[in-house]
């Protein structure tokens, strides 16, 4: 470790320490990032909002966290996670702070634009905690890196009481000191990844041009796991948001309830990341995504069916039926795509330092930014989708129409990559895939 950085863990213990306090920095800043998804509940009521403007409401931190990604991801690169990381902490809690001070749903908007920033630190822990673990170690440590998504879990679990007791502005107040607490911990604790260490000792070349970080991003491959990760990450933060308000306008529970039940849904997607990427890594990402999109592909089905009542002409004369998911079925299933989400999510990250290991902020920046974005639109899109048809469960038939597609894709993809690897060497293998 440089002198300088006297608070720092010895270099044997650096990719452990560099490991846990990334993930619980990443899991304040998610539950920072996701904090929309109970109090935009109260500012929906306190402001009349309609369904379209409440999914714009809880998606604006998502696009900010989103767009940042690639920028902080190739900053991360250059200058190192310790200090890009510490620095997206602050600025996110000074947003955070201000939030509880806006009045209007303009001045609203404008504040979550900057609480997105905590969601770009997925981007800067991905490029940080990278660097200190071998390829064939690295799906289990970004997996549990980022298992830090549970922190919306705690946002719901935490916030509607804080909420009940003092305020959705209280919940502003709180989760910024938490980021400026987080910030400082982190700081002390951490030091330089092995690339900046040996690049401020002169031991390695300088950093790359702006430019050349990119290069990669002009091959199809990296904006097909982007696609992928609009849905297995993109769709967990769009229903993380979501599911509180679905939960009370399809079967009438309570603000509490409605985010404990959303952080039940939270919990596995989060936690078992760490999973999904230990798998990858034991079976490949492949095997992984295939079980992911497959999955995940009969759940959305039986979610986007709408209750319905059919009459049939018996031989005794009209038979009704009616159908209708209830809440205990659309809880566990709910829990199982939320589940195989969080192994899809790791998957992907998988590919990425085993295909680019010299672009991983680049390349992780854009997969990642593709991915937030999805948490962004998805929501407008849900929103939109209940004003425009009247029918609850067509956000579902929506993702159902998203993953379908990546699974069609990711298999015609691999089809004819494995065709082109058989023509040209019959006995290269693809470790990542």
């Amino acid at each position: 470790m440089t002198a300088n950085l006297p608070a720092a863990p010895s270099q044997d213990n650096a990719p452990r320490q560099a490991l846990v306090m990334s993930t619980i920095a990443f899991t304040v800043c998610f539950a920072v990032w996701t904090i929309f998804s109970i109090i935009g509940v109260r500012i929906k009521q306190e402001l009349g909002l309609n369904e379209t403007e409440f999914g714009l409401l809880v998606g604006t931190p998502i696009l900010t966290g989103s767009l940042v990604r690639m920028v902080l991801g190739v900053w991360t690169d250059r200058y190192g996670g310790r200090l890009v990381y510490t620095a997206t902490m602050l600025a996110a809690a000074v947003a955070t702070f201000l939030l509880a001070f806006a009045h209007t749903y303009g001045q609203m908007l404008v504040a979550a634009l900057g609480v997105g920033l905590a969601g770009g630190s997925f981007a800067v822990g991905v490029s940080y905690v990278s660097r200190f673990f071998p390829a064939d170690k690295q799906g289990t440590a970004l997996g549990i890196f980022g298992a830090g998504n549970v922190g919306a879990a705690v946002t719901k679990f935490l916030a509607p009481f804080v909420l009940l007791s003092w305020g959705w502005q209280s919940v502003a107040l709180i989760w910024a000191a938490a980021l400026v607490v987080m910030a400082a911990i982190f700081w002390f604790t951490t030091g330089d990844d092995p690339v900046i260490r040996e690049r401020r000792a002169g031991k390695t070349a300088p950093a790359r041009s702006f430019w050349q970080e990119f290069a990669p991003l002009k091959n199809l491959q990296v904006w097909r796991f982007a696609f992928y990760y609009f849905f297995a990450f993109g769709a967990f933060v769009a229903l993380s948001l979501w599911l509180p308000r679905y939960l009370i306008g399809v079967y009438g529970f309570g603000l509490v309830t409605a985010g404990m039940i959303g952080a039940a849904y939270s919990v596995p997607a989060s936690v078992f990341r760490a999973y999904g990427g230990v798998l990858s890594d034991r079976v490949g990402a492949r095997t992984v995504l295939y079980s992911t999109f497959a999955v995940s592909a009969v759940a959305t089905l039986v979610l986007s069916l709408p209750p319905a009542d059919y009459v049939v002409r018996g031989i005794s004369g009209p038979i009704a039926f009616h159908f209708e998911i209830g809440p205990l079925a659309f809880i566990a299933v709910a829990c199982v795509l939320g589940f195989f989400m969080s192994l899809g999510k790791a998957a992907v990250y998988k590919h990425i330092p085993a295909y680019y290991p010299q672009n991983v902020g680049a390349v992780g920046g854009v997969v990642g930014m593709i991915g937030g974005l999805g948490g962004f639109i998805l929501p407008i899109a849900f929103g939109a989708l209940n004003d425009l048809t009247g029918v609850w469960s067509s956000c579902f038939m929506l993702l159902f129409l998203i993953v379908v597609t990546c699974l069609a894709w990711m298999h015609f993809s691999i089809r004819r990559m494995e065709r082109a690897a058989a023509a040209e060497a019959p006995s290269l293998s693809y470790a990542a895939e």
